[in-house]
């Protein structure tokens, strides 16, 4: 499992190469995307990442003014979002990520990989509940 996801990632680090992302950052975006402001105990949990990694990843893209984190209004909690800057990266990034994407469903094959997806998402939650 951990050569296919190195190799998988490299396919799609080189896709977005030209991005200035890597596919972790990507995928850190896209939750973020998705979910509009994120409390960071909510996005570690959905990325399958302790905390204190996530609070380390999330460097780099508020660096790059991608990402911001606030404080929430209502205690101590911490929310992430895309900043404009975040949006116009992922609108770049999405469509080398869909070519990638692509390539290996193509390669693949879709049922192939929607039953490997069924099955991370066992492996994932087995091993969530074994922690």
């Amino acid at each position: 499992m951990r050569k296919a996801s190195r190799a998988l990632s490299g396919v799609y680090d080189a896709a977005l190469v030209d991005t200035g992302m890597t596919i972790a950052q990507f995928s850190i975006l896209r939750h973020i995307w998705r979910a509009g402001e994120v409390p960071l105990s909510r996005l570690a949990e959905q990325l399958v990442m302790d905390r204190t990694s996530l609070y380390r990843a999330l460097i780099p893209l508020e660096r790059q003014q991608w990402a911001s984190v606030t404080p929430a209004p209502e205690g101590r909690a911490r929310i992430a979002s895309l900043t404009e800057a975040g949006r116009a990266a992922m609108l770049r990034a999405t469509a080398p990520w869909e070519a990638a994407q692509a390539r290996i469903l193509g390669e693949f094959g879709a049922k192939d990989w929607q039953t490997l997806e069924n099955m991370l998402r066992t492996l994932t939650a087995i091993a969530g509940d074994a922690r």
